[in-house]
């Protein structure tokens, strides 16, 4: 059928900034449905027989409400570009392409860009209209650039404060708020003092990222790092835990042997502290990962570890396995940290689709009896990694054994 929907990005130079095309839909629309902002941005250019409909909260509800008009020549009015965390992406998620037509305006993140002469290319671009700050979590490195969307004034104030709360006092912030407008100004500030309490809406931040000087402290060295590294095998002080974690070089080669690959789900079995598929995650942001944990304040702090890190979507399902398993999404991966048993390696066997990756640490004799048996029938990797700290021996040093783990590393 024709195209019934348009998605017309508009700034907040109204209908002066939009292209022909733009202007050809709604000149030609039925209903134009918008956030008040947007519908305030067209409104006096619009027929006087248009009929306008303000975007309902939440959000979802407006979703149903356009598809409701399928049919009719509707125009739905979104800020900038409808497909750089815009509302054009759900829209055209739920139409086949020939229904709907898009005509973007420049996003906020290229006018701010301008504005501040950055490279876009550069630059770290992220929406947190409706995300947790703690997002930001994995991208604060000195000299980051980042251009983040909020909600508000409000919000824009909340955000500086947690920067600063974080360490990153020192980051410079530029607040610019109705780009592209006559009402545009643009304000730097540095996120210790905080942000001016008139900061309006639309507001985007700029900011470049700096770690404020650590005050020397008694427990400083028992204080997480303050910048997340790139690379897997996460300093254990990034975590809290009771002791049950997959300690940090242990961490790096069984994520090297589960081997993360975009937009990929994992089975984090036993999960603990929640480690393993926190990792898995900050891997890539299309990955998925459910953590499976028996034990309800384990399964809790794995949940408040994810939040913290930046990856609140990991999934924490408690329950034992392989009764909990029932009913999951089939990963691509699975990790087995704890509850290793000769049930669970059959359940797992009988369920996974060829090509699937299975990652199993032991520590117990009788654990490592049961992956050489399998590692016999099935074939793979098997490692046993001894490892050693140097540690204080009197006066001296020496080194420290921790038990030695096995690792089998198998494709399913």
């Amino acid at each position: 059928m024709d195209a019934w929907l348009s998605i017309v990005g508009v700034g907040e130079d109204g209908m002066s900034g939009l292209s022909a095309a733009s202007r050809a839909a709604l000149a030609q629309a039925e209903v134009v449905m918008g956030a008040r902002r947007h519908l305030a941005l067209v409104g006096t250019s619009l027929a006087g027989t248009v009929e306008r409909l303000e975007w309902p909260v939440p959000f979802e509800a407006g979703v149903a409400q356009v598809l409701a008009l399928r049919g009719r020549r509707v125009v739905v009015l979104a800020s900038g570009d409808p497909f750089w965390f815009g509302a054009g992406t759900v829209l055209a998620r739920r139409l086949p392409p020939g229904e709907w037509r898009a005509w973007p305006a420049p996003s906020t993140f290229s006018l701010a860009a301008a504005q501040l002469g950055w490279a876009l290319e550069h630059t770290t671009c992220i929406g947190l209209h409706a995300a947790p700050f703690a997002r930001l979590r994995p991208l604060l490195a000195q000299g980051r650039r980042l251009l983040v969307l909020v909600r508000d004034g409000e919000a824009a104030g909340a955000l500086v404060q947690w920067l600063s709360e974080r360490g990153f006092g020192d980051t410079r912030v530029h607040v610019l708020e109705a780009l592209g407008g006559p009402r545009q100004r643009v304000r730097s500030v540095q996120a210790a003092g905080g942000l001016p309490p008139d900061v309006g809406h639309p507001v985007v931040l700029g900011l470049e990222v700096s770690l404020a000087q650590p005050r020397p402290l008694p427990e400083a060295e028992a204080a997480p790092p303050v910048v997340m590294p790139c690379t897997s095998g996460l300093d254990d002080r990034f975590f809290a835990h009771d002791g049950q974690i997959t300690k940090r070089p242990l961490r790096a080669l069984t994520l090297s042997a589960l081997a993360p690959r975009a937009g990929e789900l994992l089975w984090d079995i036993g999960a603990g502290s929640g480690s393993i598929g926190i990792e898995w995650l900050l891997a890539d942001p299309a990955n998925r990962a459910v953590a499976f944990e028996a034990d309800r304040l384990r399964a809790a702090r794995a949940r408040d570890n994810a939040v913290a890190l930046g990856v609140a979507h990991l999934q924490v399902v408690e329950g034992r396995a392989p009764q909990v398993l029932a009913g999951q999404p089939l990963p691509d991966a699975v990790f087995i940290g704890g509850g290793l048993s000769q049930a669970l390696l059959d359940s797992l066997w009988a369920c996974l689709p060829p090509g699937a990756r299975v990652v199993a640490n032991a520590v117990t004799l009788e654990s490592e009896a049961l992956l050489g048996q399998w590692h016999a029938q099935c074939g793979g990797q098997l490692l046993r990694v001894e490892l050693s700290e140097a540690a204080p021996l009197g006066r001296r040093r020496g080194w420290k054994a921790a038990y030695p783990v096995v690792q089998w590393s198998v494709s399913r």
